[in-house]
């Protein structure tokens, strides 16, 4: 036991003693004596180009809901399931025998029609002889002309009839309304459909070209609209896996605030030939924005005060060094955009920076450009 205790001051006395050494040599961060070593970099103004990324989801350009404008059973089925169609492609065919006949007795009434109207105009033009000797009153004549008036309008019924009748017969044949790729289809051969029922036949996605629907920060979006307006047309790329390197054009920025997120839609409009982009996949778009005059620094020489306001210390006359707000624009990766509170030449500390304070002598390192 008296050993172990005799050990134990021993230990303790080395202890000291190498504590003692250590804070004579300023070792451990005890003793700071002298100056602060910080590392500089001078900054100089540029044209730096904007890209900014956004999360994004594709749509479809146009989609169209193939239905049947009249009733009957369908006969056949004139498409592959899943390939291209183009627009005014005979696609259904609905059993007609019924229509052509509709067809047959509308052109059957515009006959009967024209007949009774050849026979009053034959009576009006004996009448109008008639007349002329006073064989006939003027009322028979009068009769005469109204009866030719309405033969007139029954024929122009029949007529009419005739264009429904054969609208109809023509609308047994359904053609795709656009051209695109042309999914399942709801029904099979033998099925009965009638007139804009609910349910579509099929459904065609024109996919080239294709949209991409960007959600941007209100914040952000001030400076593009002000890019459109100019008119300056703003290239978009996908950055994603599956179309990387695909670029388009934005369309427009819509002016209506999701209110739960803050931010606006952008439509940019892309090339789509082989089909990569579906419709609702998720995507990033990168945005050029062109060029912008700054300074670009490192995040770590930028820090910020009790107010949120973003400070750099600048080294000055005889290495003492001072707190100098400056305005950010962006992060770019590993830097930030300056745009204000800082001249080109001035010189900035980017380590170090943790026992600085205003108006301290520092030994200063130039840590490059």
């Amino acid at each position: 036991m008296r050993n172990f205790l005799l050990l134990l001051v021993v230990v303790a006395f080395l202890g000291g003693v190498a504590y003692l050494l250590t804070s004579e040599r300023g070792g451990g961060g005890m003793r700071h004596d002298g100056p602060p070593d910080v590392t500089t970099v001078p900054v100089t103004t540029t044209d730096v180009r904007i890209f900014e990324e956004l999360p994004g989801r594709t749509s479809a350009i146009r989609i169209a809901e193939v239905r049947p404008q009249v009733g009957g059973i369908i006969k056949k089925r004139l498409f592959e399931e899943g390939s291209t169609v183009t627009e005014g492609q005979h696609l259904y065919q609905l059993d007609d025998a019924a229509y052509k006949v509709a067809m047959q007795r509308a052109t059957a009434s515009r006959e009967q029609a024209l007949a009774s109207q050849h026979a009053a105009s034959l009576r009006v033009d004996r009448y109008k002889e008639l007349l002329g000797t006073k064989a006939i009153s003027q009322q028979d004549y009068d009769d005469a002309q109204i009866a030719l008036e309405q033969a007139n309008a029954a024929v122009r019924v029949a007529e009419a009839a005739i264009k429904s009748a054969r609208l109809d017969l023509e609308y047994t044949r359904v053609y795709a309304p656009i051209s695109g790729r042309i999914g399942r289809s709801m029904v099979t051969e033998g099925a009965l459909v009638t007139a804009n029922q609910s349910e579509p036949l099929s459904v065609i996605t024109e996919l080239d070209p294709i949209y991409v629907d960007i959600n941007q920060s209100t914040t952000e979006s001030v400076g593009l609209r002000k890019l459109i307006a100019d008119g300056r047309q703003v290239e978009v790329e996908l950055v994603s896996d599956a179309s990387g390197g695909t670029k388009g054009v934005l369309q427009f920025s819509d002016v209506l605030v999701d209110e739960s997120t803050g931010t606006v839609q952008l439509r940019a409009l892309f090339p789509n030939p082989d089909m990569t982009l579906l419709p609702g996949m998720f995507v990033r778009a990168q945005l050029d924005l062109g060029f912008k005059r700054g300074m670009l620094i490192p995040q770590q020489a930028v820090v910020r005060d009790e107010n949120g306001t973003p400070r750099v210390w600048r080294l000055g006359k005889d290495n003492v060094v001072e707190s100098v707000a400056v305005t950010t624009d962006r992060a770019i990766q590993d830097k930030w955009l300056v745009t204000g509170g800082l001249e080109d030449g001035d010189m900035i500390v980017t380590e170090g920076l943790q026992r600085l304070s205003p108006g301290i002598e520092v030994i200063a390192h130039n840590g490059g450009s």
